[in-house]
């Protein structure tokens, strides 16, 4: 299924539920320092508490799914239809993400996800018995702000490629928690761009929107 283009012939509802699953896998790494330094001010009900504030940041990427799923069905229509313009498309998500990755507004975001003590500081004045899902819902905000455009990379890579899956997460891992984050970004930006040209002249370096490659993940299944 790497290679299976767009929304993988799911409907809205699966692809949803996919869409949870992958986010959940792949973000989780990034969010366990915040997590575990967040539930440190817990005195009671800590598992309760974890769990609401986990249901607030997965709210957050769980609606993600469904500008996700309209990209999907752009690109299944595209691969169908015309190659050359879903090699457009491929080309058009990396200058997105290359030039998204260079803004005041992802370093802004990014600064959020690496100083938690800062934020957790905040969050304590939170009060009410929603307090801990509206943590997990702003935290999951930041978050959705500081990566959308690196998983609108899964489009052009193919959503359920595993490789990719495990790069990004790793990129999104060491942009939040290396000392060299913040370069690390913008170099990331630069790379875009020049995948953004390079695509248009070899279109399987997106093989989530190469109707020969697509074609030959599904024959070998």
């Amino acid at each position: 299924m790497g290679s299976m283009s767009g929304s993988m012939g799911l409907g809205f509802g699966s692809f949803v539920a996919v869409w949870s699953l992958m986010m959940t896998a792949m973000m989780l790494p990034s969010v366990t320092p915040f997590g575990s330094l967040y539930t440190r001010s817990f005195r009671e009900h800590r598992t309760a508490r974890l769990a609401t504030f986990a249901a607030g940041y997965l709210l957050v990427w769980s609606a993600a799914a469904f500008p996700a799923f309209g990209l999907a069905w752009i690109a299944d229509r595209l691969v169908d239809d015309s190659q050359t313009a879903a090699t457009a498309l491929a080309a058009l998500i990396f200058v997105a993400c290359g030039v998204y990755q260079l803004t005041p507004f992802k370093e802004r975001c990014l600064a959020h996800c690496r100083s938690p003590l800062g934020f957790t500081l905040k969050y304590a004045a939170y009060r009410g018995r929603t307090r801990d899902l509206r943590v997990g819902m702003h935290h999951g905000a930041f978050c959705l702000g500081c990566c959308w455009a690196l998983m609108a990379l899964l489009v052009v890579f193919g959503l359920m490629n595993v490789a990719a899956m495990i790069v990004l997460a790793a990129v999104v891992l060491v942009e939040k928690m290396s000392a060299w984050g913040p370069q690390f970004g913008r170099a990331l930006g630069g790379s875009a761009l020049v995948l953004a040209v390079l695509v248009i002249f070899a279109p399987g370096i997106a093989p989530g929107l190469n109707h020969v490659v697509h074609a030959g993940g599904m024959g070998g299944m």
